[in-house]
């Protein structure tokens, strides 16, 4: 079974892209990440399609990044680095190993994607997750849905939402689940105005589905237009916003703590933090 299901719909000019790692709570590893760029890819260049609907498989929608993937990524990183140190691999050698490790990573996003985007988030969305929520145009929520950053909890940074967390909801909320990583309920993301409904988890579908069919009855130009300058404001002064991140991620991401997190959640034991 593929990382991601697409299916079309081209009668109603929408598509379901659904993630499909249930068994992983939806967590983006895998091969879910390559295969959601080569389906946006074919979703962006079909002219009869107006809008999508991404979704997850199971009891979640995103359970955000894979952190034993990610562990297991900084040791191959590592190892990687150690070889060209020793000079058993070449600089070229040692970027085409890095590019076949990282396949799937940078390319086109949802949000980056020319044609609306609706997240129908049928149960937890956290980390990761919850930021690829935010990559949506719009979002719905199940009853059953909640939303949290907890990166903090691992020693990492929230990387996409310090960037983009506050185009999308008031800053003292997005601060409050950045600092806390406390849950957010999905009537309180809707209370906040980050998520458009909150319906019965039943529901959910074919309500996204009703607005997705909304979309695709107007002129597919004027949507896209439209989506284009909304992300003109929400991309506004965000290269300043990556260069300060830059900065902040060379402090945080390179600390013992960054690795302590990761590795502490792949053995199921709480991180012992050493501030450094």
């Amino acid at each position: 079974m593929p990382d991601l299901i697409y299916e079309k719909f081209p009668d109603k000019h929408y598509a379901v892209f659904t993630m499909n790692r249930p068994e992983r709570l939806n967590a983006l590893g895998g091969a879910m990440q390559a295969e959601l760029q080569d389906a946006l890819h074919d979703f962006s260049q079909d002219v009869g399609m107006t809008a999508g609907i991404v979704t997850g498989n199971g009891r979640a929608f995103c359970a955000g990044a894979d952190l034993k993937e990610m562990t297991e990524r900084n040791a191959a990183a590592a190892e990687i680095k150690a070889k060209v140190e020793s000079g058993e691999l070449t600089q070229e050698e040692a970027a085409s190993q890095t590019a076949r490790n990282n396949r799937g990573q940078g390319g086109m996003s949802l949000a980056s994607c020319p044609k609306p985007i609706i997240a129908a988030v049928n149960g937890l969305a956290v980390g990761g997750g919850c930021e690829r929520s935010m990559d949506c145009d719009i979002r719905i929520a199940s009853t059953d849905a909640y939303f949290g950053l907890f990166e903090v909890q691992r020693g990492i940074l929230a990387g996409y939402a310090i960037h983009h967390g506050a185009h999308v909801m008031p800053i003292g909320e997005l601060n409050y689940l950045l600092f806390t990583a406390d849950r957010m309920s999905a009537q309180d993301a809707h209370r906040i105005g980050f998520v458009h409904d909150v319906v019965a988890p039943e529901e959910l579908m074919p309500r996204a589905v009703e607005i997705a069919e909304m979309i695709g009855r107007q002129a597919p130009l004027a949507v896209q237009g439209s989506k284009a300058m909304a992300q003109f404001w929400r991309q506004y002064a965000i290269g300043t916003s990556l260069q300060m991140g830059e900065y902040v991620n060379k402090v945080v991401l390179g600390s013992a703590d960054a690795k302590e997190g990761p590795r502490a959640f792949a053995e199921k034991r709480a991180p012992i933090w050493q501030g450094k």
